[in-house]
C-alpha cells in the first residue's frame, strides 16, 4: 500500500458543486485531492475539450485523474477522452452521477480506467486508486488500443493444453487487458460485476436474441472466468479452489467439465517447488 496518493480533479463549472467535497486531504493525509485548474467552462468552447490531452505532461506527478461525468457534460468528456488518446500516461476515472450503462460503456470504450459513483466515498476512491496501480490494471493508453462493448466474446489467452476461454473486458482491448480482467475477477467489487452484467444486458436487448439466451452467455462467461481464476489463485488445486467458491468439489469439478477448463496448465505454472494436492 502506498504511503501516499495523489489525485488531480478536472471539473467543469456544471459539476463544481458535487465535487467540492472530495477536495482535501483524505486518510490520514494518505490521499490527496486536487483541482488541476479552475473550473472548466465547456459551453461554447472548443478548447475544453483538448484540455485532458494537454495537461498530460502535468498530469504525469499525479497517481490518478478524476473526470465528473453527468448526463449535462457527457458529450464533453466523451469527446475530451477521445482527443487524449495516446497522449495520457495517467489512469483516468469518472467520478459518475445519473449515468447508465450505454453512457459508461462508451467512456469505457474511449479509455477511463474505472468509475465511481456520486457522492464519493474517500475510502472507495483510494481503494480503486490502489488497485489501478498495483499492476491490475492498466493505464488508458493501453487500454485504448482496441475499442468494444464492455463485455465482448474475446477469447482470452490460457495456459497451454486448455481451450479457448471468453472474457470480461470493459473495452475489448488486448489480450493484456482481458487476461488482467479474468485473472482479478474474484477481486472485483459487486458494483463493478453489476456494471458488466448491465451493459452486456443492455446490448443483447438491441438485439434479436431472446432473454433466456442472453442470460445464459453471461452466466457462462462468468462461470468460465471464475472457475479460470479461482484456479489460477490456487496453482491447480481443485479441492482449495472449490473450498474457497463455497461449492462442493464434485459440483466444481461438474463446472470445470461443463466449460472444458483442465486444472494441470495452472498445476505446471505452480512450479516444482509448490506442493500440489487434489
Amino acid at each position: 500500500m502506498r504511503e501516499r496518493l495523489d489525485c488531480a480533479v478536472l471539473a467543469t463549472a456544471c459539476s463544481e458543486s458535487w465535487v467540492m467535497p472530495l477536495l482535501g486531504n483524505h486518510a490520514g493525509g494518505r490521499l490527496h485531492v486536487r483541482v488541476l485548474d479552475s473550473a472548466i467552462h465547456i459551453a461554447g468552447s472548443a478548447d475544453s475539450v483538448r484540455v485532458l490531452g494537454d495537461a498530460a505532461m502535468r498530469l504525469r506527478r499525479y497517481d490518478a485523474c478524476l473526470i465528473p461525468v453527468s448526463e449535462s457534460n457527457l458529450a464533453w468528456a466523451r469527446t475530451c477522452l477521445s482527443a487524449a488518446q495516446g497522449a495520457l500516461h495517467t489512469p483516468v476515472l469518472a467520478l459518475m452521477r445519473g449515468l447508465k450503462a450505454p453512457a459508461l460503456n462508451d467512456l469505457y470504450a474511449l479509455g477511463m480506467a474505472d468509475f465511481l459513483r456520486a457522492p464519493a466515498c474517500t475510502e472507495e476512491l483510494r481503494a480503486r486508486l490502489e488497485r489501478l496501480l498495483d499492476g491490475r490494471r492498466y493505464p488508458p493508453a493501453q487500454a485504448a488500443s482496441g475499442a468494444g462493448p464492455l463485455l465482448a466474446e474475446s477469447p482470452r489467452a490460457q495456459p497451454s493444453g486448455s481451450g479457448a476461454d471468453y472474457a470480461f473486458t470493459p473495452c475489448a482491448g488486448g489480450p493484456q487487458l482481458q487476461e488482467a480482467l479474468c485473472a482479478t475477477i474474484l477481486e472485483r467489487s459487486g458494483m463493478e460485476l453489476e456494471a458488466f452484467a448491465v451493459a452486456s444486458a443492455s446490448r443483447c436487448a438491441t438485439t434479436k436474441e431472446s432473454f433466456r439466451s442472453a442470460k445464459s452467455k453471461v452466466i457462462e462467461r462468468f462461470e468460465r472466468a471464475y472457475i479460470t481464476a479461482a484456479l489460477g489463485r490456487h496453482s491447480g488445486n481443485i479441492a482449495m479452489a472449490a473450498r474457497a467458491a463455497q461449492k462442493h468439489r464434485r459440483a466444481f469439478w461438474a463446472l470445470m467439465r461443463k466449460h472444458d477448463i483442465d486444472a494441470a496448465p495452472f498445476r505446471a505454472e505452480a512450479g516444482p517447488n509448490k506442493p500440489i494436492e487434489g
